[in-house]
């Protein structure tokens, strides 16, 4: 068999990634990744708008190709809308990464049932629905792909006040397995990616405690960047991991070698 150079695993020229949950946040960082690696890009959106077509646009201006595509992800029939407008865009679709979520701290005994739901939903069910939607795509089109979940080291090692959020990372770290055990057979890779704490603008002023116990436990001594997790979500997405579906990369500065709760 022949190699392929280096260079070659992580040009997605010709290739089509829709990201949920696109236009903002880790979600944004991955659509410009993914689009500097030279795929077109379905950047999804539910209500920012704004924020979705301000990535569009930076990544056009950056000579690459990128569509909005507005759908609630957690809704059957617009997930169905959402591959086939991705397709119509593109001609085809290649990779998925689920990125939609919401995390809002709750402690359990305060906690509504009506968070709990829209929690497990856009995590979760969500997942469920877009993998389900895109894995026929994949199959129709007999070219394979890969699938990228957004998952959390909270669904390894969970949050105070965030039970809803646990859970749906937990099951959603599960799915990811038994995806990947039905989907293998039709060449489509499935593996998540758990993000440990993310550097964002204010976070040190808003969550001074939390930040400095996170730098304190992690051997890496920092806070991770979106891009590190973009990253490793091509790395996943591309033919240098063509052989591995269904797992679980943490990517968290080594701070899961600890206890940090």
């Amino acid at each position: 068999m022949t190699e392929r150079s280096l260079p070659d695993f992580f040009d997605f020229s010709g290739k089509t990634v829709l990201v949920t949950g696109g236009g903002s946040g880790l979600g944004a960082v991955l659509s410009r990744r993914f689009a500097q690696g030279g795929a077109s890009v379905a950047v999804n959106y539910h209500r920012s708008e704004d924020a979705a077509a301000r990535t569009v646009a930076e990544i056009e201006a950056q000579g690459g190709h990128a569509a909005a595509i507005q759908a609630d992800v957690t809704d059957e029939d617009q997930v169905g809308q959402l591959i086939a407008r991705t397709v119509a865009a593109f001609g085809r679709l290649d990779v998925l990464v689920n990125n939609a979520g919401i995390y809002p701290h709750s402690p359990l005994l305060e906690l509504d049932p009506g968070e709990w739901d829209r929690v497990i939903d856009t995590s979760l069910r969500s997942t469920f629905l877009c993998t389900q939607a895109a894995a026929r795509q994949l199959i129709a089109q007999r070219t394979g792909g890969a699938i990228v979940n957004i998952a959390s080291i909270e669904g390894i090692n969970p949050a105070p006040g965030h039970s809803h959020y646990n859970a749906a990372k937990g099951g959603l770290i599960m799915a990811t397995r038994s995806m990947a055990n039905e989907l293998g057979e039709h060449g489509i890779r499935v593996n998540a990616v758990s993000p440990g704490l993310l550097w964002r603008e204010g976070i040190d002023q808003e969550w001074p405690a939390g930040v400095s116990r996170y730098r304190q436990a992690a051997p890496l001594g920092r806070l991770g960047r979106p891009a590190e997790v973009a990253d490793a979500c091509l790395f996943l997405a591309s033919p240098a991991a063509r052989w591995i579906t269904g797992i679980n990369l943490i990517v968290d500065g080594g701070v899961m070698t600890n206890q940090i709760y």
